[in-house]
């Protein structure tokens, strides 16, 4: 890369009054399938998207985190390296913050020496792309190639996930730290949840002459307001009260059975998702390893399936992401769901290539007509997880 390698390091400089070491960059991600599921050990199927967190990094000696972001206003946040305290605030900076928090609670004691940051970002924030993620894995990929810690993609996207976890105070899955630290270009991830093995499905849409639109409706999308931590102390009682592990380890065909044994109505909701999901994980794995261009297409009803459980099961939808499948699909679209931690965020849309265009109008039209503000429409292309980046010249 790469212009936005070299605007970054650049600004670094100007702020900090000498270059940084390096240039990184991590990804968001869109969820095409395995909602919720990570936390239960589960099974999902992300993708990288082009858009990434860009991060200038270098290290310091005296114990000081020093963190700026191109995006959002405000001075340098200054914090000590040595006495970074969990939920403690600090907004954006606690993500980043955490990383180094949780390096060094795992033994990497060499990143309590602090560094400089400068941070710029392509992610739509509160969008469910997991920007935070981007940031997290950004910073982790840094340090740990700067300090030759020597750690592989799912030893960082756990210490970013314990970030997120212990520092932050947001319970999520390790899906979006291992998205954005393992795709690869023109594949769907089917990441095991439980031992983060890593299967690298091939998902060239273009070949097949499709596209996956995301939509942002611009409803803004947060898990720390104690309904996703609401579902997944609730999943993890639903697996208490049937005697397994996690839901994971709940096979498909005992569900009615199981769903028999529970009194709580809830509980029912969220153990037939979650094991439906997996399911359905296991669907689209088996359609898009075929290789067909029916099968290719034939994940789009699976999607769609997928959206229901959640709206209706997990209850985590809202009537923007309802509207753009019920939109989408009147439309022509193939299949649609909401994708990432829901109660806001985007939805992914699967449509002919040819039609993508005509759909993305009829999303717009549906919003105009509720008087909902307008979304954000563009193609989803899966791309490189987390990287090092080389200036321009």
């Amino acid at each position: 890369m790469d212009g936005a390698a070299r605007t970054v390091a650049r600004d670094f400089t100007a702020l900090y009054g000498a270059p940084p070491e390096g240039v990184w960059a991590a990804p968001g991600r869109v969820n095409l399938i395995g909602e919720y599921t990570d936390f239960n050990e589960g099974f999902v199927m992300p993708l990288a998207l082009p858009h990434t967190v860009v991060a200038a990094v270098r290290r310091r000696t005296d114990g000081v985190l020093r963190l700026h972001s191109a995006d959002i206003p405000g001075p340098v946040a200054e914090l000590d390296a040595t006495a970074l305290e969990p939920r403690s605030g600090g907004g954006w900076a606690a993500y980043p913050a955490g990383v180094l928090w949780a390096l060094a609670r795992a033994g990497h004691t060499a990143v309590l020496g602090g560094a400089d940051l400068h941070l710029a970002s392509t992610v739509p924030t509160g969008a469910g792309l997991s920007s935070s993620a981007a940031l997290e894995v950004v910073t982790a990929v840094a340090l740990d190639e700067l300090h030759g810690l020597g750690l592989d993609r799912p030893a960082l996207a756990r210490c970013a996930q314990r970030a997120e976890n212990d520092f932050v105070g947001v319970p999520c899955g390790i899906m979006d730290q291992m998205a954005s630290a393992v795709c690869v270009p023109g594949h769907a991830l089917h990441l095991d949840c439980r031992d983060l093995t890593v299967r690298q499905i091939p998902f060239d849409l273009t070949a097949h002459g499709l596209t996956l639109l995301v939509v942002d409706t611009r409803v803004q999308h947060a898990l720390g307001d104690g309904a996703y931590a609401e579902r997944r102390a609730g999943c993890e009682e639903g697996a208490r009260q049937l005697g397994v592990p996690h839901l994971r380890d709940l096979p498909y065909h005992a569900l009615p059975h199981a769903l028999a044994r529970l009194d709580d109505e809830r509980l029912r909701r969220y153990v037939r998702h979650v094991v439906s999901d997996d399911h359905r994980v296991a669907r689209v794995v088996a359609l898009l390893a075929s290789g067909t261009h029916g099968d290719l297409r034939a994940i789009g009803p699976v999607l769609t399936e997928g959206h229901a459980s959640l709206r209706d099961d997990l209850r985590i939808s809202c009537p923007e992401l309802d509207l753009v499948v019920s939109a989408a699909t009147a439309a022509g679209a193939l299949g649609a769901r909401m994708t990432g931690g829901g109660f806001g965020g985007s939805a992914v849309v699967l449509t002919q290539a040819a039609d993508a265009e005509r759909i993305a109008a009829a999303v717009h039209d549906a919003f105009a007509d509720a008087a909902f503000t307008a979304p954000r429409v563009f193609g989803a292309r899966p791309s490189a997880g987390a990287r090092r980046l080389r200036p321009a010249s």
